[in-house]
């Protein structure tokens, strides 16, 4: 992973923090001082805060788990979906739906409802349906492919979750708090820290500073799941040399018994 710049950082904003009377004194640590009202965000601590986050979440992502992001508010909806669909990651930017993760096998079967109806348009079911059945069909897997659709290839719980702005996705955090997943966040001022696990003391209202970190974030994320491509290649080539050896390892056994 490359160095994180203080200077990108603070070009992308990402050190304004909130109004001060809007703060969560747990991020005391974070704040650097206060300008005209506004509390700024210490970057040297924010650029520490993210090599420690993208070296845990590389190693998720090279364990094989998955890394739900979350982000609901209009400024990360767009970036969220394009950063984490970029390294096929899950994702949800409508409404978080309740129980995503505690009652996840129900949030399976959804998802399965989905697959189905796509099955049938697929090997012409859908065709023998009346218009009314049909529009009825369609219109119930528009409402899952808005909710669900970018969480439909996820087959168990995810290793991990990637917030942005945790006072909003308080359901999500609460979830998954309760299932002890991991979770990773972009931590404004007016935010408190303890409910996460990895934290990026950031401004989580501008396009601009999120976009920033989820580039860096995702990027961290494609290390990993290229290292873990490379290890189940380097396993495909050695378990190949071992069947290529294992004959003639047998050679001087057969030798022996003509002896």
């Amino acid at each position: 992973m490359e160095k994180v710049e203080v200077k990108e950082l603070l070009e992308a904003g990402v050190h304004f923090g909130h109004l001060t009377r809007k703060w969560d004194p747990n991020m005391a640590p974070y704040i650097y001082m206060e300008r005209n009202g506004i509390h700024i965000i210490n970057l040297y601590k924010t650029a520490a805060k993210i090599e420690e986050t993208c070296a845990a979440l590389s190693k998720i992502a090279a364990s094989g788990k998955k890394i739900l992001f979350v982000a609901t508010k209009k400024q990360a909806k767009d970036i969220v979906a394009e950063k984490a669909g970029a390294v096929n990651q899950p994702y949800i930017t409508e409404r978080w739906p309740g129980g995503m993760l505690t009652n996840f096998v129900t949030i399976r079967k959804a998802v399965k409802k989905m697959s189905s109806i796509d099955r049938m348009k697929k090997d012409g079911t859908f065709e023998s349906l009346s218009k009314r059945e049909k529009l009825q069909i369609d219109r119930q897997r528009a409402k899952l492919e808005k909710n669900l659709g970018s969480i439909s290839d996820m087959t168990r719980l995810p290793g991990a979750l990637f917030v942005v702005d945790i006072k909003r996705e308080h359901i999500a955090i609460k979830e998954a708090q309760k299932l002890n997943i991991p979770i990773f966040a972009m931590v404004d001022t007016n935010s408190d820290p303890r409910q996460v696990d990895y934290l990026i003391p950031s401004n989580d209202d501008a396009s601009k500073s999120i976009n920033k970190v989820l580039s860096i974030v995702s990027s961290a994320i494609e290390d990993g799941l290229n290292e873990r491509k490379a290890e189940k290649a380097a396993d495909k080539e050695g378990k190949s040399e071992a069947k290529k050896a294992k004959p003639a390892e047998k050679a001087p056994v057969a030798a022996q018994e003509e002896e």
